[in-house]
């Protein structure tokens, strides 16, 4: 390989990294710090719909359901999003309980702060 070809390759490696830590270090303040790693903050909610909440694979009421969560039950959301109007509130949590599914914010209410959106 020439050397013309090695410098070439070497700059569009280093432009590349640049950009690549540019953008990691513009979306970092972006994220709020909880303390200690840097992560997003996990918010809670309580599920309030009497017979149990279905939680879904989309924002939508015609998606698949995963599974349930029962009444009052305390539950990790990672963040909302606008989804399918339910009862009047188009929110929709997406919880991090290692299954990632949706739930209408219609039957969590908040624990603390609102969650940010996704």
């Amino acid at each position: 390989m020439s050397a013309r070809t090695v410098t070439s390759r070497l700059g569009i490696a280093v432009a590349a990294a640049t950009v690549f830590l540019g953008v990691a270090a513009t979306a970092t303040p972006a994220l709020a710090d909880d303390g200690a790693n840097n992560h997003p903050p996990i918010y809670k909610g309580r599920v309030t719909a009497k017979s149990g909440l279905l939680l879904r694979d989309a924002p939508t009421r015609g998606s698949r359901v995963i599974r349930t969560e029962p009444y009052n039950a305390i539950v990790p959301i990672f963040c909302k999003t606008g989804g399918d109007n339910v009862e009047g509130n188009h929110l929709w949590y997406l919880l991090t309980d290692g299954t990632w599914a949706w739930g209408s914010a219609k039957y969590i209410s908040n624990i603390g702060a609102a969650p940010r959106w996704c």
